[in-house]
């Protein structure tokens, strides 16, 4: 028998029970963000024992989709990618958005250059160790297992880098192929692992470099004063070296590189960014290696491994306030960082967070203590101790006064970013300078263009 149908009319909720049901839905999704956030923040310092891979780019998208396929076909160990955009037009945008999450990306408001795409990667960064690299290189067989091995043979060995085809510097070798086809199979008899091949050097470009994690925490970000790219690698090869770590080439691994795709883009402009750059790093270090030398050469109370453990702000001055990306202002003093309570309408200097982190935190002071610190530096005072002013030494060099200690400002550059012309000038005698024991040099900080 034909069964009828019946036409069952839908219950209508009366609107008193309509809002309670939105109202209740309402809750569990805020109820569900508040756990996803929640879940978020607690596991925001949570890293993973393996490698950050970090790779800028910028209008090479058919490059880039090289590299990152390269990638997944030759990386065995633990890894993440990570790709950092600079407002690229050419659709990597759409690239990155189709791989479905096998890659963190972010895409930047505007072109930050070499130095602001790795610095946000850095940021972005959970693995123990790192890899900066080139978007227009391809990996091969063994390249990252055998640069860990390396880093790791060492705690002084601060940087590693392969060998390549293209490249300036000791790290271009000779290669056999012509073909980009038959460059894996030369790779592949070259990637055997050999501590005997490996070699420590100067200077590592930065086209593909390892480090750790703990390095980087220590020294900070790149320099983003430097535009687009060129330099940016020198300069933190000097920083590096500065600690007293060591750079080394293992020449057991091997990667090809197309050879700055995306710097040679610039065309006409190229030669005016690499010549901005050579005056900023001149400006910015003069000499740098003769700090090297200087600091191999003597101790300065500070050893290499005590170096490593305080990082780079071991070479800032005392005597200055520091914020880093909140509101908080820090009276740095006897090697710690005093919240200054109330607020601070002074000279400051912003510095990463991440350095601001390696000073340990001491006890907080008032924003009228702050202020008679400060004025106390820009005056000399007769028979107090020798701290906060300056000296002019006939080498030609500012010292800053420290503690009883003299400490040379290796540019006017450094002079100027910790405000250091302000001070006031000691009248020391050319006997009583040479006379004070010499501390570290004073190097200047980083500039950021974005606040990390």
């Amino acid at each position: 028998m034909r069964r009828k149908s019946r036409n069952i009319r839908r219950l209508k909720l009366a609107p008193t029970q309509e809002g309670r049901r939105l109202d209740s839905y309402q809750a569990g999704l805020q109820a569900g963000y508040n756990q996803g956030l929640q879940a978020g923040q607690s596991s925001y310092h949570t890293l993973f024992d393996g490698t950050s891979i970090i790779i800028p780019s910028y209008n090479q998208v058919d490059y880039l989709r090289a590299c990152i396929d390269s990638i997944m076909d030759n990386t065995e160990q633990p890894h993440e990618i990570i790709v950092v955009d600079n407002a690229s037009t050419d659709g990597t945008v759409e690239y990155l958005e189709q791989l479905d999450g096998q890659v963190r990306y972010r895409v930047l408001s505007e072109n930050f250059g070499f130095s602001g795409a790795v610095n946000m990667g850095l940021m972005m960064a959970k693995g123990t160790t790192m890899v900066v690299l080139n978007n227009d290189t391809l990996l091969t067989d063994n390249w990252l297992g055998n640069m860990l091995i390396c880093l790791h043979s060492d705690p002084t060995i601060g940087l590693v880098g392969p060998v390549t085809n293209y490249i300036s510097g000791d790290q271009q070798i000779q290669v056999p192929y012509v073909s980009i086809e038959d460059m894996p199979e030369f790779a592949r008899l070259n990637n055997i692992s050999d501590p005997k091949r490996w070699e420590r050097t100067d200077r590592l470009p930065g086209f593909c470099l390892l480090f750790r994690r703990e390095l980087w925490e220590k020294i900070g970000f790149l320099d983003e004063g430097f535009e687009y790219g060129n330099y940016e690698d020198d300069d933190y090869n000097i920083r590096v070296r500065l600690l007293g770590y060591s750079l080394v080439i293992a020449r057991d691994s091997f990667i090809h590189h197309f050879g700055s795709v995306s710097i040679k883009a610039l065309g006409a402009q190229l030669e005016e960014v690499t010549t901005r750059n050579m005056v900023y790093y001149m400006t910015k270090w003069n000499n740098p290696y003769a700090w090297i030398h200087q600091l191999r050469a003597s101790e300065h109370g500070n050893s290499s491994s005590s170096l490593m453990t305080k990082g780079e702000t071991a070479f800032y001055p005392e005597g200055i306030v520091v914020k880093g990306i909140g509101q908080q202002a820090y009276w740095i003093e006897n090697g710690v960082k005093r919240p200054i309570e109330g607020g601070w309408s002074g000279p400051v200097i912003r510095l990463p967070q991440i350095l601001i982190r390696n000073w340990p935190v001491g006890d907080s002071l008032s924003t009228l203590e702050a202020e008679i610190k400060w004025q106390t530096l820009h005056y000399v005072h007769h028979g107090a101790p020798l701290h906060g002013q300056i000296a002019s030494g006939l080498d030609g060099f500012l010292y800053y006064l420290e503690h009883g200690m003299k400490r040379k400002v290796i540019t006017e550059a450094a002079a100027v970013a910790w405000n250091l012309k302000e001070r006031a000038k000691y009248p020391l005698t050319v006997e009583q300078l040479e006379a004070l024991p010499e501390g570290l040099p004073l190097i200047p900080p980083v500039k950021l263009r974005q606040a990390l």
